[in-house]
């Protein structure tokens, strides 16, 4: 199977493949007609860049310049893993990749699959998410099956993904590291392996809008996003937000609206659909789960979505980004100050 779809890559081909993060839908890097492919397949706006995934060293070096040593220190405590590097570009990059910059963003996904089709195909290959543009994420082959069926070559099954969120992109520039994607490797994880005085900037905590021209996946548009209103609600105590996710909830029903409810708690039973998908003590398990119960809020019409989130850290910015961003911003802090 491995090797059926290295040659259908090779061909010019659109193949979907897991990674630990998300499922990629991989085109050769360096065939413009093949990368375009993958925005006519997803519905995707052709000025968002994508990361180019490799499998080894040698690929690295055909897509930019010898890293810098802040960039190779985190090449080497990163690699492979979910973790991506905005680097200068090689001129023989296409510009559909690139979306035009002079930058390319490149990972080496820690996923046997994934690097066994690169191989087979040796090329790096250009993966975004195998999805529909703003959909949630595909953490599962049924999740791309039910997007991009007929629309691209194949699909190999690697099983669930282990991570369920997209990786941690990052820029480096000088002595500064720019976060522009949270995802599992937290700040606090590449402080903790780079010099003292390199600052860490996290871009998406404190931008008051998307840029122009987005140097990343994930920065511009409304991503992850079910079909039915999302909203999420932060509170300290649990217990405040299991209470407010409960009244709207009655509410909705007396309107004869279909409710869900993604919880940290037990809790919600009063929902058409609820899971309880972590705690705040093992976000690892929420962002597990996260896409998938959101994907089946869309396969059961769910009118409105209600999540329990947790206050933004080193630890939740990941997968807090992904809930802001699938629910369009609709966030409410429960928490009265002072």
């Amino acid at each position: 199977m491995i090797r059926a779809a290295g040659a259908l890559l090779k061909a010019g081909h659109l193949v979907a493949f897991p990674t630990e993060t998300v499922y990629g839908l991989g085109a050769n890097a360096f065939d413009s007609d093949a990368v375009a492919a993958i925005f006519g397949a997803k519905g995707r706006p052709s000025d968002n860049p994508l990361i180019v995934h490799i499998a080894d060293y040698e690929m690295l070096v055909t897509l930019t310049p010898p890293p810098s040593a802040l960039a190779q220190t985190l090449i080497d405590h990163f690699w492979p893993g979910p973790l991506t590097l905005v680097l200068p570009a090689r001129a023989a990059i296409p510009s559909v990749v690139t979306a035009g910059l002079d930058t390319v963003a490149v990972r080496m996904p820690d996923h046997a699959v994934a690097r066994a089709l690169i191989r087979a195909a040796n090329l790096p290959l250009a993966a975004p998410s195998a999805n529909r543009s703003g959909k949630p994420s595909p953490t599962r082959a049924p999740h791309v099956a039910e997007d991009l069926d007929g629309k691209i070559a194949g699909i190999l099954d690697g099983g669930p993904c282990a991570i369920g969120i997209e990786s941690t992109v990052v820029r480096v520039l000088d002595h500064t590291i720019h976060i522009l994607r949270p995802g599992m490797i937290s700040a606090g994880q590449m402080a903790r392996v780079l010099p003292a005085d390199v600052t860490i900037v996290d871009e998406m905590a404190h931008a008051e809008q998307f840029p122009a021209a987005p140097r990343s996946p994930g920065q511009k548009y409304r991503h992850y996003a079910p079909q039915g209103v999302l909203q999420v609600f932060i509170a300290s105590d649990l217990a405040t937000s299991r209470a407010r996710i409960e009244h709207a909830i009655e509410e909705d029903r007396a309107h004869g609206m279909r409710t869900a409810a993604l919880m940290l708690t037990a809790g919600a039973a009063n929902a058409t659909y609820r899971v309880e998908l972590g705690s705040p003590d093992h976000l690892e398990t929420y962002a597990f789960h996260l896409y998938d119960a959101l994907r089946a809020c869309d396969r059961l019409s769910i009118d409105r979505i209600y999540a329990q989130g947790v206050k933004l850290s080193d630890k939740s910015s990941g997968i807090m980004n992904r809930l802001i961003k699938a629910a369009g911003g609709h966030v409410e802090e429960l928490d009265v100050p002072g």
